[in-house]
């Protein structure tokens, strides 16, 4: 009879320690669902930051491009209105030494038009380069210190 109480008193104790570690492994779990949740929100954080930045850089370009873009399109409309406006006086014009002068006029109109869009597109550049060292490369670096400070 004292063996029989000994099992019961022994299978009660181990009942009673394996809903304990029952209890503390589902309360385990719930800790871990809440920490994931944490490091997901982090990571999206950090995601998130990094995707602005990567459009705030798509910005920048696509704005570049356009500029650009548009000014190549500025100087060939430009410079079809020239060429027919040089090309109406050569073929009216009835003076020799004007036709001559009118075309050594073209010739520089052409080379200085030339210059002024080059100059627009290298400034457009050069401001380019300069809001992507100011602004985007500094908020890049920013965003790299936070993430190495992070656990």
């Amino acid at each position: 009879m004292p063996a029989l109480t000994f099992a019961a008193l022994g299978l009660l104790a181990t009942a009673g320690l394996l809903t304990a570690a029952a209890q503390v492994a589902s309360h385990n779990r719930r800790n871990l669902r809440i920490l994931n949740a944490h490091r997901i929100g982090a990571l999206s954080a950090i995601q998130k930051s990094r995707m602005d930045l990567l459009e705030v850089r798509n910005r920048a370009r696509l704005l570049e491009d356009t500029v650009a873009g548009g000014a190549t399109a500025v100087e060939k409309v430009h410079r079809a209105i020239a060429n027919t406006t040089f090309g109406l006086i050569d073929l009216f014009s009835r003076d020799d030494g004007f036709r001559d002068s009118a075309r050594r006029v073209q010739e520089s109109h052409h080379q200085k038009s030339e210059q002024v869009y080059k100059a627009v597109r290298t400034t457009n550049r050069a401001l380019h380069i300069l809001a992507d060292t100011l602004i985007i490369s500094k908020a890049e670096k920013r965003m790299v210190s936070k993430t190495k400070k992070a656990p």
